[in-house]
C-alpha cells in the first residue's frame, strides 16, 4: 500500500539512530559489546539516573546564567532616565537596625547627619536590639545629635522578637515619613542619596528603589576580593538583568527607599523568613507595585574579612532564599504575571535546593 513505503522508512531511520543503536547494546544481550564482562542493572540504573538529573538540572541553572547576560544586553536600553522634578520634597524616615555594632554605629550617625536634606523633613530611628556595650555608644550619639537638632530617636527592644523584621516592624509604628529609608550599620550613605533616588518615587506605582553597593574595604585582602567579585555580579548582572527585563528583583535590606504604604499594602514585615527584604519584596511586586534598581547611585559599605563571618552570611541569603522560596513561589506560579516573570523568579528563589 502507499502508506507502507513511509513508515518502513521511519523505521530503518529509528532502527539507525545512533542513541537508539548505542541503547539497545546495553539492553540487547546479543549486541552488548560488553557481554560477559558487563550488564546494565537494576543498581546501576538507580545510580544513573539521579546522577544524570542532577547534571541536568546543573546544566540548566549554568545556562540561566548565560541568559542573565544575554538579557542584560538584550534591554541594555531599558535602564531609568533622569527623574522628574521634585515640587515638593516629603517627609522620610530613616530606619538604622543595629545588632551589636558598638565600632560602627557613630560612623553611621554621622553619616546620616551629613544628609543634604531638610532636617524639618527627617524622622531618623536608630532601632537598636543590642545585647553589648552598643547600647550605650548609640544612646550617647543619639543624644549628642538630639543636642544639635537633628531629628533622631534611640529605640531599644529587650526581646528581639522577630529580629531585624520585627526592629523594623515595630520602628514603623511611631514612624512619620511618607517613605522609608534603610541602612545597616556597615554602610556609609553619600550625603545627596535621598536627594538622587527619592525623585524617582514620584511615579506612583513605584514602591522601591535599590542603590548599588560599594565597598570600603575591598583590598583589605584577596576574600574581600572575591566578595567583590560576587556582589558585583549580582549587582550589575543580576539585578540589572532582573530589572531590565521587567522581572522581579528584590531589595536588598539596606540602601533603599520604601514607599510607606507599599510596606503595608504587601502585609508589612515578616520574620518567618531569614530573607525578609526578598520576602516583603516579593509580595509587593505580586501586589502590582514596581521596582527600580538604581546602579549609578551607590552606597559604601563593609564586607566581611573572617571566613567565618562571610560563610554565616552566604549562608543565612542562602537558606533565606529557600525559606521565601517555599512561601512565596506557589503565589508566583498562580498569579496572572507572565511565564517569563515566573521562569525567573523560579531560578531566582531555588538557586540553592541543598537548604
Amino acid at each position: 500500500m502507499i502508506w507502507t513505503q513511509p513508515l518502513l522508512s521511519f523505521l530503518a531511520t529509528v532502527t539507525q539512530n545512533p542513541f537508539t543503536s548505542y541503547w539497545s547494546k546495553f539492553t540487547d544481550a546479543d549486541r552488548n559489546p560488553f557481554r560477559g564482562l558487563y550488564q546494565l542493572n537494576a543498581f546501576d540504573m538507580a545510580i544513573m539516573i539521579p546522577y544524570f538529573l542532577v547534571l541536568v538540572i546543573l546544566a540548566a541553572y549554568g545556562l540561566h546564567r548565560y541568559y542573565l547576560v544575554y538579557a542584560y544586553f538584550k534591554h541594555r536600553h531599558n535602564v531609568p532616565g533622569p527623574p522628574p522634578a521634585v515640587a515638593e520634597w516629603p517627609k522620610v524616615t530613616i530606619q538604622l537596625p543595629i545588632y551589636n555594632e558598638r565600632y560602627v554605629i557613630e560612623r553611621l550617625v554621622d553619616a546620616i547627619a551629613r544628609f543634604d536634606y531638610p532636617r524639618e523633613l527627617l524622622d531618623i530611628q536608630v532601632l537598636d536590639d543590642s545585647t553589648d556595650e552598643t547600647r550605650q555608644v548609640a544612646r550617647t550619639c543619639v543624644e549628642r545629635y538630639q543636642a544639635l537638632g537633628l531629628p533622631i530617636h534611640y529605640l531599644h527592644r529587650h526581646d528581639r522578637a522577630g529580629y531585624k523584621a520585627g526592629a523594623l516592624a515595630e520602628g514603623l509604628k511611631t514612624a512619620t515619613g511618607e517613605f522609608v529609608a534603610i541602612f545597616d550599620a556597615d554602610f556609609v550613605p553619600a550625603p545627596d542619596f535621598l536627594r538622587r533616588s527619592l525623585p524617582y518615587l514620584v511615579d506612583p506605582r513605584i514602591a522601591m528603589v535599590q542603590a548599588r553597593w560599594t565597598y570600603l574595604n575591598r583590598d583589605y585582602s584577596a576574600l574581600t576580593e572575591v566578595e567583590t567579585i560576587l556582589l558585583d555580579g549580582h549587582f550589575v548582572m543580576e539585578h540589572g538583568a532582573r530589572s531590565r527585563s521587567g522581572t522581579f528583583f528584590n531589595f536588598n535590606g539596606t540602601a533603599g527607599v520604601w514607599r510607606r504604604c507599599a510596606i503595608d499594602d504587601a502585609g508589612g514585615w515578616q520574620h518567618d523568613t531569614l530573607t525578609e527584604d526578598t520576602d516583603l519584596s516579593y509580595r509587593a511586586q505580586l501586589r502590582g507595585w514596581k521596582f527600580l534598581y538604581l546602579p549609578d547611585i551607590e552606597c559604601a559599605s563593609e564586607l566581611p574579612v573572617e571566613m567565618n563571618a562571610f560563610k554565616a552570611q552566604q549562608a543565612r541569603w542562602a537558606k533565606g532564599l529557600m525559606q521565601t522560596a517555599k512561601k512565596i513561589l506557589p503565589r508566583v506560579l498562580r498569579s496572572d504575571e507572565p511565564a517569563h516573570v515566573k521562569a525567573e523568579a523560579v531560578f531566582h528563589l531555588t538557586a540553592n535546593p541543598l537548604w
